[in-house]
């Protein structure tokens, strides 16, 4: 088994612009799941940590400018993915932001020290040159036991 198998936390989510500025999308402190299957399927979800809550009880309800901040503060997406060497392609399904849905991910990838960094290729972002870099953590004990009593997830 591959030792990119597993489930990961965010650490960091760092946008790296060709002038060497960073900039943190979803702030400092973000959140997130990264999970990849021994059967090839994978999903993957970031948020930031300070997101502001809808009032409306309905998950799909509230405001347009209230749904508008809280879709500009997630980004997810799962689907397959296939190990290339040093490079693991993300097949996207289905995605928060459609554009990505039924199109392939490359990310260059390196697992040093117990930690999983994934960078995109560099891509012209609002006339910038910009190289995505995602620092991820192994979630360490995560297992069916950890469900509530339950039994539900």
């Amino acid at each position: 088994m591959h030792p990119i198998v597993g489930v990961w936390s965010l650490i960091d989510w760092r946008r790296v612009a060709a002038d060497g500025k960073v900039a943190h999308p979803f702030g400092e402190k973000p959140v997130g799941l990264l999970a990849y299957m021994p059967d090839g399927q994978m999903m993957v979800q970031m948020l930031a940590s300070d997101r502001a809550p809808i009032d409306s009880p309905d998950p799909v309800g509230g405001r347009v400018d209230d749904r508008a901040q809280a879709y500009s503060t997630c980004l997810a997406y799962f689907g397959t993915y296939t190990v290339v060497g040093d490079t693991i392609e993300h097949y996207i399904k289905a995605s928060l932001y459609p554009n990505w849905s039924g199109k392939t991910a490359a990310r260059g990838m390196v697992i040093e020290r117990g930690t999983l960094i994934l960078r995109t290729d560099p891509a012209v972002i609002n006339g910038v040159s910009i190289v995505n870099e995602m620092s991820w953590r192994r979630v360490s004990g995560a297992s069916a036991s950890h469900h509530n009593k339950t039994g539900n997830t």
